[in-house]
C-alpha cells in the first residue's frame, strides 16, 4: 500500500484574503475555485497543494494546521517576514535535524515548516 500527497484543508474566515496571502506572499497558484461568490479554492506551489474553505465562524487553535517542508527554511522565513507575517516560532536549527519555524496565515492558523539539514 502507497499512499501519496496529502493536502490539507484549511478553514478561514476570509477566502479572498486567504488566496491573496497563498498566491501574493508564498506564491503559490491557484488551480481550482468553486463557489460564487467563491467558498473553495486550491492553491499549488511544486508538489505543494493546500485546499482553502470559507467557514466565517472559523477560530483558530494553538495547533499547527500543516508542515509545510521546504527546501529553504531561511528564504521562507525572510519571505514572511518582510510581508510582515505573524511569526510564532522564530528561525531555529532544532536538535531533531531541521531548520524550522511557525507562522500563522491571516486567519491565525498555524504552519509550522521544515527543512531538513544536512
Amino acid at each position: 500500500m502507497r499512499f501519496g500527497r496529502v493536502a490539507p484543508t484549511i478553514a478561514v474566515t476570509d477566502i479572498d484574503r486567504a488566496r491573496a496571502f497563498w498566491t501574493g506572499v508564498l506564491g503559490f497558484t491557484e488551480t481550482f475555485t468553486n463557489g460564487d461568490p467563491i467558498g473553495f479554492a486550491i492553491v499549488e506551489r511544486d508538489t505543494a497543494e493546500i485546499h482553502l474553505t470559507r467557514a466565517p465562524q472559523h477560530t483558530p487553535t494553538t495547533a499547527n494546521v500543516a508542515h509545510l517542508l521546504v527546501d529553504d527554511a531561511t528564504a521562507l522565513y525572510d519571505r514572511l517576514t518582510a510581508a510582515d507575517t505573524r511569526i510564532i516560532k522564530r528561525l531555529r536549527d532544532a536538535d531533531y535535524g531541521m531548520r524550522t519555524f511557525v507562522f500563522a496565515d491571516p486567519d491565525g492558523n498555524r504552519f509550522d515548516v521544515g527543512q531538513y539539514l544536512e
